[in-house]
């Protein structure tokens, strides 16, 4: 969540909807879970999420600013919700290095070849074919492919 928090708010459309599909997977996969991960992208605080995650996305959306925007305040409000100091951490490190990611992505284009703005902003299901090198194919399909690729390799 806190990868696809701070992608969106960095614009990486890449980013948020690999990352975005990912949690959402991890919640469950149902269509509620995907528009739980879309409505945490526009408005955490309003989302039914917990409060030690709102706190912990508080402080990854500052980091996301810059990294001197995080109070004391801030730290102390994720560890009244819960978090240990471990989570804070972790949550830093993982909002500051997608800050870099989400620059490279976006800078070297990688992610603007791989999954269309349109399909992006609207919510991160995958899609239920993929298209690669002008063919078709079902992610099934695509899946088994990509496995006796790295098979070989």
């Amino acid at each position: 969540m806190i990868a696809t928090y701070v992608s969106s708010q960095n614009d990486c459309i890449y980013c948020q909807s690999c990352h975005g599909s990912t949690a959402a997977q991890h919640l469950g996969g149902k269509d509620a879970d995907y528009d739980l991960i879309a409505s945490m992208k526009q408005n955490y605080e309003a989302t039914a999420i917990s409060s030690k995650m709102k706190a912990l996305l508080a402080i990854a959306g500052k980091v996301q600013k810059g990294g001197k925007s995080v109070t004391g305040d801030d730290v102390a409000r994720a560890r009244q919700e819960g978090a240990t100091d471990k989570e804070i951490h972790d949550t830093v490190l993982i909002a500051a290095a997608f800050c870099m990611f989400n620059r490279y992505v976006d800078g070297s284009q990688h992610g603007s070849r791989a999954i269309p703005r349109s399909i992006a902003k609207s919510d991160s299901r995958p899609p239920d074919s993929v298209t690669w090198g002008g063919t078709t194919r079902s992610r099934y399909r695509q899946s088994q492919r990509n496995k006796t690729r790295w098979k070989s390799s």
